[in-house]
């Protein structure tokens, strides 16, 4: 299966990766405080680890939504939405590589890579979706023969 113009798909990878490493990254990160500070600050610890990743859990859900609807309904704002949105975040992961590799955060740096590669992946699907308007979407364009 080729993935050409199937944004739904793609955030659908993006919404489940990036809940993924949150996860982790929370628990490690929980965990790094817990075996360090009182246990009323391990309890603020993991009730703001959980709202965070509750909060990282519906924007990417929400992602997710605009990338159906930009695959399915050939939406041009929606494309738009989801090229800006993902430009954003393709941003925020250059801008999170650097931050992680400064404070020396593997786990991290790794999440921040892989969102950025992810970005840019939902990004190229995006242009190829809006290029393409109602038509179909192809990989390159063919040479008109002439006769």
């Amino acid at each position: 299966m080729t993935l050409t113009y199937q944004t739904s798909v793609a955030t659908f990878i993006q919404f489940v990766l990036v809940s993924l490493f949150t996860i982790v990254t929370q628990i490690i990160s929980t965990v790094g405080s817990c075996t360090k500070e009182s246990t009323i600050n391990c309890v603020v610890d993991s009730f703001t680890a959980v709202i965070f990743y509750s909060v990282v859990a519906v924007v990417f859900a929400f992602i997710w939504f605009i990338g159906y609807r930009a695959q399915h309904q050939r939406s041009k704002r929606m494309t738009q939405l989801l090229i800006a949105v993902e430009g954003f975040f393709a941003l925020l992961a250059l801008f999170s590589i650097k931050l992680n590799t400064s404070s020396r955060s593997f786990i991290g740096s790794i999440a921040s890579f892989v969102m950025l590669l992810l970005a840019v992946w939902i990004l190229n699907l995006a242009f190829r979706l809006l290029r393409a308007g109602d038509r179909r979407v192809t990989r390159r364009r063919r040479r008109q023969h002439e006769v």
